[in-house]
C-alpha cells in the first residue's frame, strides 16, 4: 500500500522531503499544494526552486495549483499556474503530475491536458467529499468528457478523495458513509491510483498548554480504516493525510511561533509546546531533551528519520541553534513520514 502526504509546498515540507531514506521515497506519492502568498515576488518560481533543491531524483511530483487563480500571466501558451509550473519544472528535471478536479474550467484543464503531455506522468483527480465542500459526483458522460479533454486514459489517472478536516469520531460514520458512495460510483473507472486522505491536525497550537505533550487522536486514521470497513471494494485505498498540518490553508502567521514538536506516533500526535523563557529559541533544546526521554520516543531513535536525528542533535546540545518554525515543521514532517511508512508496511493500515 502506498502513502499519500498531501503536503503544503513550504520550505519546511521540502526540506523532509530531501532527507526521506529510500524505503519511505519507494512508498510515497506525494502531493504539493501550492500555498498562496501574494508577499513573495515570484510564488510560482520558489516553489519550483525548493523542488530543484530538495525532491530526490526519480520521485514524481503531484502538484496542486487550485488554490490559485487562474490567471494567464504571460503571453502565449504558457499562462496559468499549471503550465507555468510544469514549463519550470521540466527545465529543472523534474516529473510533474498534475491535479486537477472535475468542475474545472475548460481551459484549466487544457493546460492539465499539455502538462501531462509533457511530463508524461499522467494527473490526478482530486474530490472532495468534506462536510463544508463536498462536490457532486460526476455521471459517467461527464467522466468521459473530462478525459477526453485531457486525453487521458482512466489508467493514466490517479484518484483522490479528499475528505478535508475530521477532528472526532461523532461524524466519521456520515463521512465514511459518504466517502464509500462516491468510491461505488467512481471506482467503476479503472483509475491508476486510489486514495482516500483526511486531516486531522488541529487548526493551530493555540489553547494547547505550555511544557507538556498534549495528545491528539489521529482521526484521520481512523476514517481511513472506518471507509475500509464500509465500502470492502475490490482493494484497499492508498491511506492519505496531511502531514502534521490542517488540512485547509490559513492566513499567513505573524510573530515567532513558541518552540514546537509536532510528533507523531501509531495512533496519536503528541503535541509539545513550550513557552519562552530563554533567548532565541533555546526552549527548544529543552523541549527535545524531555521528548527524547519521554515515552514517546521510539525504540530506533535517531535512526528513525533525519528529523530524529536532529531532534537528537538539539536534545544533547550538539547544536549552535535550535532552529526555527521552518526547522521545526521540517523535522516533524520527516519524523511523520517515516512513522506512517513503517506501519503501513508492518500492519496493512495507517
Amino acid at each position: 500500500m502506498a502513502y499519500v502526504p498531501i503536503l503544503k509546498g513550504k520550505a519546511g515540507e521540502f526540506l523532509a522531503l530531501g532527507h526521506a531514506s529510500p524505503a519511505v521515497q519507494a512508498q510515497i506519492r506525494p502531493v504539493m499544494e501550492i500555498v498562496p502568498d501574494f508577499e513573495l515576488r515570484d510564488l510560482l518560481e520558489t516553489f519550483c526552486e525548493h523542488a530543484m533543491d530538495h525532491v530526490p531524483n526519480g520521485m514524481v511530483l503531484t502538484v496542486d495549483c487550485g488554490a490559485l487563480p487562474f490567471v494567464r500571466v504571460l503571453e502565449g501558451d504558457t499562462g496559468g499556474p499549471v503550465a507555468r509550473v510544469s514549463e519550470s519544472l521540466s527545465l529543472r528535471g523534474i516529473a510533474m503530475c498534475p491535479v486537477f478536479r472535475v468542475a474545472d474550467h475548460p481551459a484549466l484543464l487544457a493546460e492539465v491536458a499539455k502538462a501531462a503531455a509533457v511530463h508524461r506522468r499522467g494527473a490526478c483527480l482530486r474530490f472532495s467529499t468534506a462536510v463544508d465542500r463536498s462536490d457532486r459526483i460526476p455521471d459517467g458522460e461527464h467522466v468521459r468528457d473530462v478525459l477526453q479533454v485531457l486525453q487521458l486514459e482512466p489508467q493514466e489517472v490517479d484518484l483522490l478523495v479528499d475528505a478535508g478536516p475530521v477532528h472526532s469520531g461523532r461524524t466519521r460514520d456520515a463521512m465514511a458513509a459518504r466517502i464509500a458512495e462516491v468510491l461505488n460510483s467512481l471506482s467503476r473507472w479503472p483509475w491508476r491510483h486510489l486514495c482516500v486522505a483526511a486531516g486531522a491536525f488541529p487548526v493551530n497550537l493555540t489553547g494547547f498548554p505550555r511544557g507538556t505533550a498534549t495528545p491528539v487522536v489521529r482521526e484521520d486514521a481512523n476514517l481511513w480504516r472506518e471507509v475500509v470497513r464500509k465500502w470492502r471494494g475490490p482493494r484497499s485505498p492508498d491511506f492519505g493525510d496531511f502531514g502534521v498540518t490542517y488540512a485547509r490553508f490559513l492566513p499567513k502567521s505573524r510573530g515567532t511561533p513558541d518552540p514546537n514538536m509536532r510528533y507523531t506516533t501509531a495512533s496519536e500526535w503528541q503535541v509539545f509546546v513550550y513557552p519562552r523563557q530563554q533567548r532565541g529559541n533555546d526552549d527548544f533544546f529543552v523541549l527535545s531533551q524531555d521528548l527524547v526521554n519521554s515515552p514517546y520516543w521510539p525504540v530506533t531513535g535517531a535512526a528513525t528519520s533525519w528529523g530524529d536525528a536532529r531532534l537528537q542533535e538539539c536534545a544533547q546540545r550538539k547544536r549552535q541553534k535550535a532552529g526555527g518554525g521552518t526547522e521545526w515543521r521540517a523535522w516533524a514532517t520527516s519524523h511523520h513520514l517515516a512513522v506512517v511508512t513503517s506501519h503501513l508496511t508492518a500492519t496493512g493500515h495507517p
